[in-house]
């Protein structure tokens, strides 16, 4: 392990981390072909979404830094594996986080058995964090209402921003997918979105009266002054200019919104609102199947946690008003 590695501090924040990472020495032009032919092949295979690419690409990398020395990724056992998942413990990194590090060290190094780049599998002997059942975090319907309706739809941006926020709430649609959405997969005679989510499956989901009176007042006043003139652009949401907005910006608008609307900019995020899409709906009697199709999950048991959200809610209600509650 280089010199150059970053303090083993506990509970980094964010930008700390982000700062000690920039000090790891340079990922070696080897290590970053060798990712890259990785990549290419899970995408081929499973068709990889960009932003789980790039989570990949940053995992695999940052550990050949860590190790500081060429080939490193082919040459790892087990015991340096597991060291670097107790340094980025040490160092502050969640439990989720080191979960989704180890999923691309498993999926690198059973590609590699198979590529005969190796003869063993080391990902095999790693040991799985304990990972914390979270409840997703949702927000009441009144304070959804107040949230969507804190843009100024009396400019293009702020038009912009109150579509956006009807669409995800109306849709449960992921940030990646929102920002990504192309024009055309946009339905306004059948008030339907047909979406690519996660694995590129794709999914028709309705968009209802509220989120489609949105969008069509969005398309005919905003979006042409924000493109541009002679401008087509191939998303539906645009900034200035005609550029395609990022899930960053999308964040930033969440949370100025938020603090517009009196909610703790704190406790939310754009994601925030695909659960309460979520639980709203099961709270109002949706069945999980057809959740899980307008979610776009790949399994029943991944849309089960909102059951328990729903339970939850259940509880608080007998506590509160059953006179032995």
């Amino acid at each position: 392990m280089s010199s150059d590695t970053p303090p083993r501090r506990v509970g980094q924040g964010v930008a700390e981390r982000r700062m000690a990472a920039r000090r790891l020495p340079v990922l070696p032009p080897g290590e970053a072909r060798l990712i890259d032919r990785f990549l290419d092949a899970v995408w081929a295979e499973t068709g990889l979404s960009p932003a789980s690419r790039e989570s990949y690409r940053r995992d695999l990398a940052g550990f050949s830094r860590w190790s500081a020395r060429e080939g490193a990724l082919l040459a790892a056992g087990s015991a340096e594996l597991s060291a670097y998942l107790a340094w980025r413990a040490r160092s502050g990194y969640s439990p989720r986080s080191n979960a989704r590090l180890l999923s691309a060290l498993r999926g690198f190094y059973a590609w590699a058995v198979r590529q005969h780049l190796r003869a063993d599998d080391p990902g095999t002997l790693l040991a799985s964090p304990t990972l914390p059942r979270l409840l997703p975090k949702a927000l009441t319907e009144s304070q959804v209402a107040a949230l969507v309706s804190a843009p100024d739809v009396g400019t293009p941006d702020g038009l912009r921003d109150r579509a956006m926020l009807e669409l995800m709430y109306a849709t449960g649609l992921r940030v990646s997918e929102l920002v990504e959405l192309p024009a055309q997969a946009v339905n306004l005679r059948q008030g339907a979105l047909r979406v690519t989510g996660k694995g590129s499956r794709e999914r028709l989901v309705p968009m209802g009266e509220e989120a489609q009176h949105w969008i069509e007042r969005y398309v005919a006043q905003a979006r042409p002054l924000l493109a541009g003139k002679g401008r087509t652009p191939a998303t539906l949401f645009v900034a200035a200019g005609g550029e395609p907005l990022t899930r960053q910006q999308f964040w930033a608008t969440v949370k100025r919104m938020a603090a517009r609307a009196g909610i703790d900019p704190a406790r939310i995020s754009p994601h925030g609102l695909r659960h309460s899409f979520a639980t709203h709906l099961l709270n109002h009697g949706a069945d999980l199947r057809a959740l899980q199709m307008l979610l776009g999950h790949g399994s029943l048991s991944t849309t089960q946690i909102y059951t328990l959200v729903a339970r939850e809610k259940l509880k608080q209600l007998h506590r509160m008003h059953h006179p032995r509650g």
